[in-house]
Formats: structure tokens, sequence, C-alpha cells
């Protein structure tokens, strides 16, 4: 059996270059930070810049209150990948005896006693710090502009404001006032403003200037403690002082304080690695979700190459149980402590997953064992009781969870509301490749408009990755004051010979790095070009506990795209997996960029589903 070849049509090119290239899940994203590269900025002046574009163009999806996960490359370092961590830890004050004490069994999925302490704005300008080259104005310039000025609100955001307009009116009157304003819903395509966080941009500038630094580096650090320690941080604790909704239907207020914010200071790592098909694959460490990725790898490396053709009944069962064993080991084992990577990724223990994978679907919790450890087993909940989903109401369960695709009947519908009125729609991602060799992809989310209520004087809302953590003691990733939440954030790099040759990502939730596996292997594996790989066909498993609010699974279960076929579909069902199927084009959100050392040939790609990725480049 041969690997499936890719299909001689695709939706848009791979673009080719040797100048710059950008990728991102919204045009107007990807057109200024290419705007930056074209005037003279390098990859990390652009990814910055396309960021702050994000917070303003998809609201609903990050914000200035959310975080962040990034890996990169230096030009001057091209073997030493970096991981940009802007995940923000819990407040102290954030225990699972007080929040047991308010009557939860559940963070919950909206409202602020689920919010981490902002990561990714004081990233960002690390990142611009360290290795950009521009002032901070010019790279705020853009998203300070469309939020002055205007931009054109997407279709999805406006469903979105939609889907949780009962819980604005009723319960977070300020998000009201900024996204119903005379309390109307805005039509797809009106030009939105959002003025406070225009006029909050502007005071961190003014602190950047009035600091009298002579660097660029202290000008941008002046803007960063003024976000941690200044008004920024008053406005955030003074806000959440109040009591207000959450999803789990009851009125809480927030437990975050100076102290929190001063205490937070983004930071690099070294990025985990393993080596796949004469690859070297960089994640995040255990505090995040990556190492499942590296897991998977590991485990899938021991397989002929028609064991991994996603496109083939063999080859998506294999996958599909790989990952389930990885994920399987993420909840048991994963969290911001002691987590025994080097023997989660080891050959050894590799070899002992993959001999449980069988030609039947496991509907199994199969944590491994590792010496030393004693694995987490979760509470499986294969759905929420309706005691609690009754007490929320449709308003507030809408607002809850990290935005993940689920299956709309077609790429172009609105973002899906579950019976509960349970909201799922997407996060953000960035890739930026530059002609000197420097690569960045990274994933921002959290902060979304319907994660807790708008804070006025500062324009955007906190996020809710609290919401991954459990309220068990001994849980490696248990709600814990000062820790961060383990993150499903995961942007991936592959280098080769010790170079970078390819930054990628995509939104998605537990689901990014199951829809990257795909793009790797049929890369790597199956020689396709990165378009062929975005738009072939998709699959993820939720047959392991979901990272969000409220926390469900379903044994042996696996989403599909029904381009798959229906003969692979079949064999699938016919193997034991319980199989949703999720349209044409509704999973995944992956985009890319690539570099060829030899040559100094750039690449670039971007998802069609939902017609807003977009790449850019020459």
């Amino acid at each position: 059996m041969t690997y499936t070849a890719p299909n001689d049509f695709t939706t848009r090119p791979t673009l080719q270059g040797t100048f710059g290239m950008t990728a991102s899940t919204h045009w107007l994203a990807t057109a200024c930070a290419q705007a930056v590269l074209e005037r003279g900025g390098n990859a990390f002046d652009a990814a910055v810049a396309g960021a702050f574009v994000l917070h303003v163009v998809e609201p609903h999806l990050n914000g200035p209150g959310g975080d962040l996960t990034g890996v990169y490359v230096t030009a001057t370092a091209p073997n030493a990948p970096r991981v940009l961590m802007g995940q923000g830890p819990a407040p102290q004050a954030a225990t699972i005896e007080h929040y047991r004490a308010e009557g939860l069994d559940l963070v919950p999925g909206s409202g602020m006693l689920a919010a981490a302490v902002p990561g990714a704005v004081d990233a960002w300008l690390l990142l611009l710090r360290d290795h950009g080259t521009w002032e901070l104005s010019d790279v705020l310039g853009y998203g300070r502009g469309y939020a002055r000025e205007g931009h054109p609100i997407l279709g999805r955001v406006v469903a979105t404001i939609g889907a949780v307009a009962t819980l604005f009116t009723e319960h977070w009157p300020t998000s009201a006032a900024q996204w119903m304003p005379h309390g109307e819903l805005p039509d797809a395509g009106d030009l939105v403003t959002n003025e406070a966080w225009a006029r909050t941009i502007d005071r961190l500038l003014v602190a950047s200037a009035d600091s009298n630094e002579p660097s660029r580096e202290g000008r941008i650090d002046a803007a960063r403690r003024e976000w941690r320690e200044g008004f920024v941080a008053r406005s955030i604790v003074d806000f959440g002082r109040a009591p207000h909704r959450h999803s789990s239907g009851t009125d809480h207020a927030g437990v975050m304080t100076l102290a929190d914010l001063a205490g937070f200071e983004a930071h690099t790592e070294v990025a985990t690695t393993v080596n796949f098909r004469g690859r070297t694959i960089a994640k995040t460490g255990a505090w995040g979700q990556g190492p499942a990725l590296l897991q998977t790898l590991m485990i899938l490396e021991g397989f002929s190459d028609e064991h991994l053709d996603p496109s083939t009944a063999l080859g998506a069962h294999t996958i599909l149980e790989a990952q389930k064993l990885s994920l399987a080991d993420r909840e048991a084992y994963y969290g911001d402590g002691d987590v025994p990577l080097d023997y989660l990724l080891s050959a050894d223990y590799a070899a002992t997953r993959r001999a449980l994978i069988t030609d039947q679907a496991s509907h199994e919790f199969r944590p491994g064992i590792v010496p030393g450890h004693t694995p987490y087993y979760p509470v499986l909940r294969t759905e929420y009781t309706t005691e609690v989903l009754s007490r929320q109401g449709a308003a507030a369960s809408a607002a809850v969870g990290e935005p993940t695709v689920t299956a709309p009947a077609r790429a172009d519908s609105e973002p899906a509301v579950h019976a509960s009125g349970e909201m799922r729609g997407d996060t953000c991602h960035i890739d930026v490749v530059d002609r000197w060799g420097n690569m960045v992809s990274a994933t921002p989310s959290g902060g979304w408009l319907q994660s807790s209520p708008t804070i006025p004087e500062l324009g955007f809302c906190l996020g809710s990755r609290l919401q991954m953590t459990w309220l068990e003691p001994g849980a490696p990733s248990g709600l814990t004051g000062g820790k961060r939440p383990r993150t499903t954030l995961t942007p991936t790099l592959v280098l080769h010979n010790g170079h970078a040759v390819t930054a990628l990502g995509s939104p998605g939730g537990d689901q990014q790095d199951q829809w990257q596996l795909l793009y790797l292997l049929r890369t790597l594996v199956g020689g396709y070009t990165p378009q062929q790989a975005i738009d072939a066909p998709a699959f993820h498993s939720t047959s392991f506990p979901g990272s969000f609010w409220p926390r469900t699974w379903q044994p042996g279960g696996a989403v599909v795209e029904d381009r798959l076929g229906e003969a692979v579909i079949e064999q699938l069902e016919r193997r034991g997996h319980r199989i949703t199927r999720a349209g044409d084009w509704s999973l995944g959100r992956i985009s890319a960029v690539t570099r060829d050392p030899r040559t100094g040939l750039l690449q670039a790609a971007a998802n069609p589903r939902g017609a807003q990725g977009y790449a850019a480049g020459r």
C-alpha cells in the first residue's frame, strides 16, 4: 500500500518567494504583519503587530486579557528553538478550598473566577523587546488604528454576541455597552470601534515615552511595568471585586490582586523536542499540551508509512488510537510541576504504548505507568448534569469554554450553539518568517468577549484559562494559586539539519495538536505541499476528558470531515469508532510558513475553512 497522493486541486496556491511570508487566522492581521516586513521590520516586529490586530478583529477568539504561547528561532541561533511563555498563573487566592466554599465542583467556564493572570500583552512586548527592531508606537499603531477608526466586524463575531446577548443585557451590562450599543446587535460588515482599548494603548505609549529611558528596550519595559503595576492592574482588580454571573449560573467576585498582576512576567524557555523522520519537532513544556503531540509522534515512529496516512482507514485508525494514549497521559501527568517528560518521551515508553494499539478502537481512558509517579484519573463525565445546565441557563452557558471548532453544517456557517447554549468557535494563530531566517509561530487566545464582563476603563475582559484546572487535590493540573493552568495553546516549529524549516499552528483547544499532527504526517511522510496538507480532510478524537468546562468526553468518539470518504468512515465505524460527521469543510484552521535554508525559498499557506484565514508574502 502506498501513501495516498494529494489532490491536485487546492483552494489556493502555496505562496512562494524569498522576501518574507506571513499567515494568520484573519486577513487583516496577515496584511498588517506583511506590511511591517515590507517596511523593513523583522519577523518579530511583524508578529507582534499582527497579534495586536488580532486582539481587535477577532475579539470573540482572543483579547488583551488573554494568554499565548509561541515557539521561535532567531537568524543568529537557528538551531535553538525557544518557547515564548505568555501563560499567566492562577491568582494566589484561587484555591480549591475557596472555589468549593463557593459551591463549585468545577472551575466555571466563564466569569472572573476562571481568569488566570493575563499574560499575552506582556509576552508580546517581551518578544518585541528582545528580538524586534521597531519602536513600540510603530508596532502597536496598526491595532490601535483599527480599535479607534473601526474595522468591519465578522459575521461570526456578530453571531457570538447574539448568542450571549441575554447574558450581557441581564448580567454583564458593561459588555452590552461595548458590543451592543443602544441595545442592538451590529450587522456583519459594520465598522466597529473599541475606543476604550485605543485609549489604553495610548496610555501605555505615554508611560513608555515619559519614562525617559534612553533605549528602545527600556521604553518597552516601561510600558510592561505600566501594564503590570499601573492603571491596567488597578482597573482589573477594582472591577473584579463586584460579584457577577458565571457559567455555573451563580454570582461570584474575582480573586485577583495587585500582587498577582505585579508578580507575573512573561519569559522564554528552551523548547521540548523529539526527532521524527529525520526532523526535530519543537513544542512547549508539559505546562501546556504540546508534549502530547511529541508523544504521539514517538508512538507513530514505530509504524510503517502506510499506518501514517490520514486518508486511509488504517492510517486514521492508527493515528486516533495513538492520540488517545498520549492525551490520556496528558490528563494523568501534565501540569505546572514535576512531570516525567524524559520518560514519557522515551523510545522505550513509546514502544509500550504502541503495543496497546489493536485493530479495534479503544473506549477506555488508558494512561501509562511511570515509575515513581501515580497517574491521575479524573472524574469522567459523558454529559453534564441537567440540573446545572438548567440553573445556569442558555445565556450563561453560551459564554463558556475556549471556543473550539465543532461541526457546523458548512464551513461558512455561524459558530455552533449547543442545546444547552454552550458555544464553540475557535481561537487565533499567526506565523511569520523573514528573509534573514527569523521564524515565529504563536497562538494567542483567551480574553474572548464572552469569557467575562468587559472592564469599561480598559475595553477588554479577562480570560477563562483556569477552567483547565481540576478542583481535586493531587491532580497534576489541579487549581493552585501561583501555578499555571495546563494550557491547550500549542504552536509548532520543525527543524532540519540545524535550521527551522516550518512554523505552524491552529486554533481549536484540544484539537490543536491533533490537526497539526495530520499536517506533519502529510508533509513529512506523504510529501504534500503546505496548502495540500491544510486542505486535506481532517479528523480528531474526543475519547479523552475535555480541557474545557464542563470537562466531558465521548468514549471512542471521533469527529471527521465527510470528505474523508464513505468507505473510510464505514471502516472506522466497523473498527468501533463512534463517528460524528462534521460536514465537508469544518475541522481545523491551520496556517504555516516554511523556509528552505539551502536556497532561501519561503512558502506560506492558510486555512480556507470559514473564509477568514489568509497567507501573504513575496
